[in-house]
């Protein structure tokens, strides 16, 4: 049988209302239309569904079977159409955002948990990617949206600042430049340094600088997080460049000296950057629109 929805539709409604009329009038079609929709249907069936009488219809032994198979395939029906409503209002699925180091470990967390918690069928894949890798994947529809920092080109992309992001430099108590309160990046290139891992973002920004100053970073030990990081620079092992809130938090537990750092790229700011906002998911307009403001 080629059965479709509507003709299921049509035939419960001719079912509990008794009669082909006022069924009709129940699945919001003219009469002949109904009458002829039935006539197909049991010329498909190949047998009688329902009996005709003066005053109404009841249905036959097949049409008892069908009434019986088409209520929970109705059900399913309705039961499927509000669940993929669910994803298109952005109440479902699952989210790819990009982060660089410093979105990833200081920005996302407190303000992704509460709108997670409030939001318990979405789920939200993270995935850390230097700033312009991240611009790259977004341009070529890698992707809906990532945050970056302004510091690299956005190449065409729209660009919303969230938050602060500058970087500066953290040095052992005793270090040679514990009195200056500023310095650029040249001044510190050849200083021995605590870097991050292989492979961090932020690592690959700061050797990408490097590069661009004709040097290369003195890395003397690489660690898994900024908190080893910290505890490896009060020890004297090297300097480090972190971002300016992470070093204010460490701040307490390690004693070491904090510089800010002259060059332009280091007063970053992070940012929101995707294609357009009309292509962004539901879900991901509303994950945008809660963390810039939390």
């Amino acid at each position: 049988m080629r059965l479709d929805m509507a003709d299921l539709q049509l035939f419960i409604c001719i079912v509990d209302a008794g009669s082909i009329t006022r069924g009709a009038v129940k699945a919001h079609l003219a009469l002949a239309s109904a009458s002829e929709r039935l006539r197909l249907m049991e010329e498909d069936a190949g047998v009688p569904l329902l009996v005709r009488h003066p005053r109404g219809v009841t249905l036959t032994d097949a049409g008892e079977t069908l009434a019986k198979h088409a209520r929970p395939l109705l059900e399913l029906h309705q039961q499927l159409r509000r669940e993929l409503k669910t994803f298109a209002s952005g109440a479902r699925g699952t989210l790819k955002l990009y982060a660089n180091t410093s979105a990833l470990t200081n920005f996302l967390p407190a303000r992704l948990a509460p709108w997670l918690a409030s939001h318990p069928e979405l789920h939200i894949e993270l995935e850390e990617r230097t700033s312009a890798d991240i611009i790259s994947l977004l341009s070529t529809g890698s992707g809906e949206a990532g945050i970056v920092s302004d510091a690299v080109d956005g190449n065409g992309l729209i660009a919303e600042p969230v938050a602060d992001d500058r970087l500066v430099l953290i040095i052992p108590a005793d270090h040679k430049l514990h009195e200056k309160q500023a310095v650029s990046f040249a001044d510190i290139i050849a200083e021995p340094f605590v870097g991050l891992y292989s492979g961090s973002a932020l690592q690959d920004h700061l050797h990408f600088h490097a590069s661009a100053l004709g040097g290369e970073l003195n890395i003397r030990i690489r660690m898994s997080t900024f908190e080893g990081l910290s505890e490896m620079v009060e020890k004297g092992i090297g300097v480090g460049i972190v971002p300016a809130v992470i070093a204010a938090n460490y701040q307490s537990r390690f004693h070491y000296h904090q510089l800010a750092l002259t060059d332009s790229w280091a007063r970053r700011k992070l940012c929101f950057c995707y294609r357009s906002w009309e292509a962004l998911s539901p879900a991901m307009k509303q994950l945008i629109n809660h963390l810039k403001k939390a």
